[in-house]
């Protein structure tokens, strides 16, 4: 019976918390942002045609001869700048 009174203020404690918490407009917890978090990293942009070439011509996967060809008729299907 002494403990009555202790349960109805825990009890309206978690009535007031909970509904404090629902009306609060969502914060961006977790999501990366805040004071002391870097933002999210964005996706680099995809490679080139040519920066693949480049890429497989560095670590050995294709020859000078093919490069050479290839960088010709990627240049050959570029569109001239107006």
């Amino acid at each position: 019976m002494a403990f009555m009174p202790l349960v109805w203020i825990v009890l309206l404690g978690l009535l007031v918390g909970l509904v404090v918490r629902l009306t609060r407009p969502p914060t961006d917890r977790g999501s990366g942002q805040g004071p002391g978090r870097a933002p999210p990293e964005t996706p680099p942009p995809p490679e080139t045609p040519e920066e693949i070439l480049d890429r497989r011509f560095a670590s050995g996967e294709i020859d000078a001869d093919t490069y050479t060809e290839a960088r010709e008729r990627l240049a050959a299907h570029r569109p001239k700048p107006q």
